[in-house]
């Protein structure tokens, strides 16, 4: 009876909800905890293992260097499957993944080593790592500093004299970059428009020959411009290449490795505990700041940081006042009946429509059909090449407006039904019209309901990957929306974004093992700018909120 009388009660299911919500909890910080940890763990120096390995299927001793990423037990019989040679009797083996780097010499980037087949574990402290522009990291003990091809430092000099020179051959790299994105870059921008402003002109039947040897000598200006810029990087790359590097190798092999590829070196197993913070710190900055290599698995992720935040702000500007405006008039001036029944069913159900379905609405009517009449309109001159009948910045901004579009509307309505009808009534009372009822007593008061639809609107469209790869969202983007060229922000330029960086990273990128950190890391990143987005629109909704409660007292 007393079972029957609890189940009655409704008091299990009140557990079985708090149950639900607890795991739902715990998974949730979970994950969070695994990324962090990851994330955070990437940029960390970790030591560089010197030993011996004996192939089991040969007994052959080989050297090996390389950096421990984890280890792993298994049961024997999976190995003796896979073709290792291990004894019939050993049920459990464990295996370790080192990171060997020096793609270009060996083939291969890690390798797993049988526990039971490794010699002694030694940390030699001039073991080097040398972060390189291509082919990924480098391991090797440096032997001696070459300039020209010849000897300039050994022993004891030869790291202070490297350090000095590599941070010189990293400023020639730095110039190299600027003079190469940013002075060419703006040539070959101003070089364009010279040839469409001279295409309008013969479209529009308005070239005359004045007009024509003024664009010829736009153009020599600028081509004798680009000539200077070149003589300058040709001069920077011959400089550049005057250094280099012996390392010896596992196996006492020598390579020479340029200074102008190499980004960063350190000797992990020779630095203290300050100098692995500062190195973390430093680390941490340039991921940040840094531009993608070696398909994305290499360098940073500056490029689609700023897409991320620059498109999730676009698509803020076109959601709110859309949104805002279409739930005020469903709500206070729409007539009640079947067809605004029908509108909010409508808009519900929008709100459950896949992501996807609206990157293909975004592609066909948004690209093809609406850019491409822009392109006939206003940029004909440009023709056959599309300007705005292309997946763009724009694009994807106004696809994930009206994917977030239903999130704002319900927010804004809810906001305003919680309005005390008293207050309209009030306000119509002293004599104020409904129009200036609702625009300077109801929308204000229901302001803080809006910030909470922005809120919501931010959190899904800055996590969204599906759509955006279809509008405008491109693995590798050569510039950024933004430059000094008018009209300054490029809405039809293609962008990189954070969410198609992890899936690109981690499902398509050739190197699995060097890219798993960097998808930890980028999830990272990713959590922490939706939370400091979110964090920016929360405070801006509790300050509105605090303004009209004071105002109303």
């Amino acid at each position: 009876m007393n079972m029957k009388k609890w189940w009655k009660s409704g008091a299990p299911w009140i557990w079985l909800n708090a149950g639900a919500i607890s795991i739902s909890i715990i998974m949730v910080f979970g994950l969070l905890l695994l990324i962090l940890v990851r994330g955070f763990g990437t940029f960390w120096p970790h030591p560089v293992v010197q030993t011996t390995y004996q192939v089991p299927a040969t007994g052959e001793q080989v050297e090996m260097i390389g950096e421990l990423r984890r280890s792993e037990t298994l049961t024997g019989q999976a190995l003796r499957e896979a073709g290792v040679a291990i004894p019939e009797d050993q049920l459990l083996v464990t295996r370790h993944l080192f990171k060997l780097g020096n793609r270009d010499v060996t083939g291969r980037d890690f390798t797993y080593f049988i526990d039971d087949f490794l010699g002694e574990w030694r940390y030699p402290r001039d073991i080097t790592v040398l972060e390189r522009r291509e082919w990924g990291d480098f391991f090797g003990q440096p032997v001696r500093l070459l300039e020209e091809g010849q000897v300039i430092a050994v022993g004891d000099a030869l790291w202070p004299e490297f350090q000095e020179r590599l941070n010189r051959s990293n400023r020639l790299f730095d110039e190299l970059r600027q003079i190469e994105r940013r002075d060419i870059g703006n040539i070959s921008f101003r070089l364009e428009r010279v040839r469409l402003d001279q295409r309008r002109a013969e479209l529009r039947g308005t070239l005359t020959p004045e007009l024509e040897a003024e664009f010829a000598a736009r153009r020599a200006a600028l081509n004798a411009e680009y000539a200077t810029l070149q003589e300058r990087l040709n001069a920077l790359r011959a400089e550049s290449r005057r250094d280099a590097l012996v390392m010896r190798v596992a196996g006492g092999e020598e390579v020479t490795v340029r200074l102008d590829q190499i980004v960063n070196a350190w000797q992990p197993n020779n630095m203290s505990v300050l100098a692995k913070i500062g190195f973390y710190v430093r680390d941490f900055f340039n991921f940040i700041f840094g531009y993608p290599r070696e398909a994305n698995t290499e360098g940073g992720i500056f490029p689609a940081i700023f897409g991320t935040v620059v498109m999730v702000l676009v698509m803020s500007i076109i959601v709110t006042p859309f949104g805002v405006l279409a739930a005020i008039y469903l709500r206070e001036y729409a007539k009640q009946g079947v067809l605004l029944k029908t509108i909010r069913i409508s808009v519900y159900n929008l709100a459950g429509v896949p992501s996807i379905v609206f990157g293909v609405f975004g592609l066909g009517f948004f690209v093809y059909v609406t850019g491409g009449a822009i392109d006939r309109a206003f940029y004909p001159e440009a023709l056959p090449a599309p300007t705005f009948g292309t997946p763009g910045l724009f694009w994807a901004s106004l696809t994930l407006a009206l994917l977030t579009l239903p999130v704002v509307i319900v927010s804004t309505e809810e906001g305003l039904a919680r309005i005390p009808s008293t207050i309209r009534q009030g306000s119509l009372a002293l004599g104020a019209t409904k129009g200036e009822t609702l625009w300077k007593v109801v929308v204000p008061l229901a302001t803080p309901a809006m910030m909470t639809g922005l809120i919501l609107a931010i959190a899904r469209a800055a996590g969204e990957v599906a759509p955006l790869m279809l509008v405008g969202v491109v693995k590798l983007a050569p510039t950024l929306p933004i430059d000094g060229n008018f009209p300054f922000l490029h809405l039809e330029r293609k962008i990189m974004h954070l969410g198609f960086h992890i899936y690109d990273v981690g499902f398509q990128s050739p190197h699995a093992e060097a890219a798993e950190q960097l998808v930890y890391a980028t999830a990272l990143i990713l959590v922490l700018l939706i939370v400091m987005l979110n964090l920016t629109a929360i405070m801006i909704r509790n300050r509105l909120r605090e303004k009209y409660r004071a105002e109303g007292d």
